[in-house]
């Protein structure tokens, strides 16, 4: 007969914590607007229309739109499964959405190690740059628009 293990505090925790729903209210500028840019494009190609027009008009040029746009392409090529993302109107990320939230905010407040920790174990450490490259490439297009 198998005995199962009572957890222990740390796994229980992380039990918890991934219980509990992350808001996208609670995400930074940078991160929400691309969580929203994320569930759009994901909208648009379930339909097979080019989301960069919509995109464009949501974040305000079309150099922001294109950007964002790779970046979910180098997310989808570098994540090891489909990306899951939560309708548009949705107040609750996936764990995707906020692993994805996590490394923005990071690479928002230039923290290069936050950004590899919030994706260890998840994609592969030689698809990292990609995705900090493209990430930075987008932070920079808000940066120029604002």
């Amino acid at each position: 007969m198998a005995q199962h293990r009572t957890p222990t505090a740390r796994t229980q925790a992380l039990i918890d914590q991934l219980a509990r729903p992350v808001r996208l209210d609670a995400q930074g500028p940078f991160a929400a607007r691309f969580i929203y840019s994320l569930r759009l494009i994901a909208a648009h190609e379930r339909v097979r229309r080019d989301p960069v027009p919509e995109l464009t008009l949501r974040l305000g040029g079309v150099e922001i739109a294109a950007k964002a746009l790779a970046l979910s392409q180098a997310i989808a090529a570098s994540w090891p499964e489909n990306v899951q993302v939560s309708r548009f109107c949705c107040c609750h990320l996936t764990h995707d959405e906020a692993t994805i939230a996590a490394m923005l905010e990071a690479a928002a407040g230039c923290d290069r190690d936050g950004f590899v920790a919030s994706l260890a174990g998840l994609v592969r450490p030689e698809r990292i740059d990609r995705l900090w490259d493209g990430t930075l490439a987008l932070l920079s297009a808000e940066m120029r628009a604002a």
